[in-house]
C-alpha cells in the first residue's frame, strides 16, 4: 500500500497525468497547437521548479511570517482557482441558462434553470475571447456597459461533440437577429423597432451597437428542421419534407374559452399549470379568455359548468411580419411555407422573387457584399444567379406555438449560433409566489424532452 501512495505522490506520475490531460483538452480538442506552449509551465511546477527557486519562496516566506498576506492570500487564490475552474466549464462542458419568457411552455416554465450541455453538439470557441469573467454580455450591476472587447476576434471554430442538433431537440443558441441592439430597448428586437419607428427615430432615442455571435442573447426552442429538410405548417400542423409530424407533448395553442358570465376559477387555472400571466387578454362584453392550452388543458376546461365553449385559434391572414416578410410569401404563423432548409455545400438558384429568403444569410451570416442593381443580383460584385452556402442552418420554434418569436418571424439559425442542448432542470421558481413557495419542487432536476 505504501509503493501505491509513493507512486502517486511521484512527481514524475503527476507530470504525465496533468500533461496528458492538459493535452487532450488543449491541444487535441481544440486543435489549437499555440497551447502546447504550456507544458513547459506544466514541468516547470512539477519537476524543475526555476519559478519556485526564483520567486515562489519568497512568497512562500511571506505567507508564513505574516498572518495578514497568508489570510488575503488564501481568499484570492481559492477565487482565482474557482473563476478560472468555471471560466473553463463554461467553455467546454456546460452553461446555466434561466428561462425568461413563456415561448416554450408547458415543455418549460418561466423560472426554469437549465443545465446547457456543449459538449453534445461541440463546445464553440469564444469570438470575444477578452471579456470579463463568468458574465453574458453586459457588466454587473450596468444594463449598457459592455463586459468584452473586441481588441482579438477569432473566426468560428466548433470542437468535435457528441452528437449533431437533431429534430425535436431543445437547443439553446444565440439570437440571430441580436447582431444590432438599441441599448435603450434591449428586449425588442432592434429590426422589429426600426420597421415600427423608423431607423432615425431609434438612433436619435438610442445608442445602437453592434453584439458578436457569441455576445448575442440567448435564445432556447425546439429544432423542428434539420439542414435539407423542408418545413411546412398547415393549420398549425408540422410537416417535414412532406411528412406529417407527431405533436410535441406539452405543445400549447391559443384558444378563446367563452364562460356564461362567471368567471373561471383562478386557483383551479393554477393547479392546471396556467398562471395569471397565462391569461392574454379578457372580452368582458362576450365573457371570452384568450388563453394558452395543451389539449389536455383545452379538454378539461371544456367540462367546467360554466364554460360554453372552447375554439382553438388560427391565423388566416397573410401575416407580412413573419419570415422573410415578403409579399411573395403570406404565410402566417398557422400556415407556413414550405421552406428548404440550407444545408453547408448546397447550391440553391437565386431570383428576385427568392432572394427575401437568404439575402440574410449570404450578406449578415456569411459575410457577403449583397447588392441589387436593376434587377440583378450581385455578390462581391460578381452577378451571380446562384450561391453556395458556407454553413449549416437549422429551423427552431417554440413549443407555445401563438406565444413565441421563433424562426417563423427572424428566419434560420446559423450552426455557428449554436451553443448547447438543454439537459435537465435543476431548479424552478414561480415568479407570482413568494419564497418558499415558489419552488416548484416536482419540476426540479428533470430532463428536458
Amino acid at each position: 500500500m505504501a509503493k501505491v501512495k509513493n507512486f502517486f505522490k511521484n512527481k514524475w506520475f503527476k507530470f504525465i497525468t496533468v500533461s496528458v490531460i492538459y493535452l487532450l483538452i488543449f491541444v487535441v480538442w481544440t486543435g489549437n497547437l499555440w497551447w502546447l506552449l504550456g507544458i513547459p509551465f506544466i514541468f516547470d511546477i512539477y519537476i524543475s521548479k526555476f519559478m519556485y527557486r526564483s520567486f515562489g519562496y519568497k512568497h512562500t516566506e511571506l505567507r508564513r511570517k505574516n498572518k495578514t498576506y497568508n489570510y488575503i492570500y488564501g481568499w484570492v487564490d481559492a477565487i482565482i482557482f474557482a473563476v478560472v475552474i468555471t471560466m473553463i466549464a463554461r467553455i467546454f462542458f456546460f452553461g446555466m441558462y434561466v428561462i425568461p419568457t413563456p415561448s416554450m411552455e408547458k415543455s418549460l416554465l418561466v423560472g426554469d434553470h437549465l443545465v446547457v450541455s456543449k459538449v453534445t453538439y461541440g463546445p464553440q470557441m469564444p469570438n470575444t475571447p477578452l471579456s470579463f469573467p463568468l458574465v453574458h454580455h453586459t457588466l454587473p450591476l450596468s444594463q449598457t456597459k459592455r463586459s468584452f472587447v473586441e481588441w482579438i476576434k477569432r473566426p468560428y471554430h466548433r470542437l468535435k461533440g457528441t452528437g449533431q442538433v437533431e429534430r425535436n431537440d431543445v437547443v439553446v443558441f444565440n439570437f440571430p437577429a441580436g447582431d444590432t441592439v438599441a441599448l435603450a430597448d434591449q428586449a425588442s428586437s432592434y429590426y422589429d423597432l426600426v420597421k415600427m419607428y423608423g431607423r432615425n427615430n431609434v438612433w436619435r432615442n438610442s445608442e445602437v451597437i453592434y453584439r458578436p455571435v457569441d455576445k448575442r442573447e440567448n435564445y432556447v426552442k425546439r429544432c423542428i428542421g434539420v439542414p435539407g429538410n423542408t418545413v411546412q405548417l398547415i393549420h398549425s400542423k408540422v410537416y417535414i419534407d412532406g411528412v406529417l409530424q407527431d405533436p410535441i407533448e406539452n405543445e400549447q395553442h391559443i384558444y378563446f374559452v367563452k364562460t356564461n358570465g362567471t368567471p373561471l376559477n383562478t386557483e383551479t387555472l393554477r393547479n392546471m399549470g396556467v398562471s395569471n400571466a397565462d391569461v392574454l387578454n379578457y372580452d368582458r362584453n362576450t365573457s371570452t379568455y384568450w388563453l394558452p392550452l395543451t389539449v389536455e388543458n383545452a379538454g378539461r376546461i371544456e367540462e367546467f359548468g360554466n364554460v360554453v365553449d372552447v375554439v382553438k385559434y388560427e391565423a388566416t391572414a397573410p401575416q407580412y411580419d413573419v419570415f422573410p416578410q415578403s409579399e411573395n410569401f403570406p404565410w402566417n404563423v398557422d400556415n407556413y411555407g414550405p421552406l428548404w432548409v440550407p444545408y453547408k455545400g448546397a447550391t440553391v438558384d437565386l431570383t428576385m422573387e427568392n432572394l427575401p429568403l437568404y439575402e440574410r444569410i449570404i450578406e449578415i451570416y456569411e459575410c457577403n457584399d449583397l447588392m441589387v442593381k436593376d434587377s440583378i443580383i450581385y455578390i462581391n460584385g460578381i452577378p451571380s444567379d446562384s450561391y453556395i452556402f458556407d454553413m449549416d442552418y437549422y429551423f427552431m420554434m417554440g413549443d407555445n406555438r401563438h406565444n413565441s418569436a421563433d424562426s417563423r418571424f427572424w428566419g434560420f439559425v446559423p450552426e455557428d449560433h449554436i451553443v448547447g442542448k438543454a439537459t435537465f432542470v435543476w431548479l424552478s421558481l414561480d415568479k407570482e409566489r413568494r419564497f418558499p413557495a415558489n419552488i416548484r419542487w416536482g419540476k426540479m432536476f428533470r430532463k428536458v424532452k
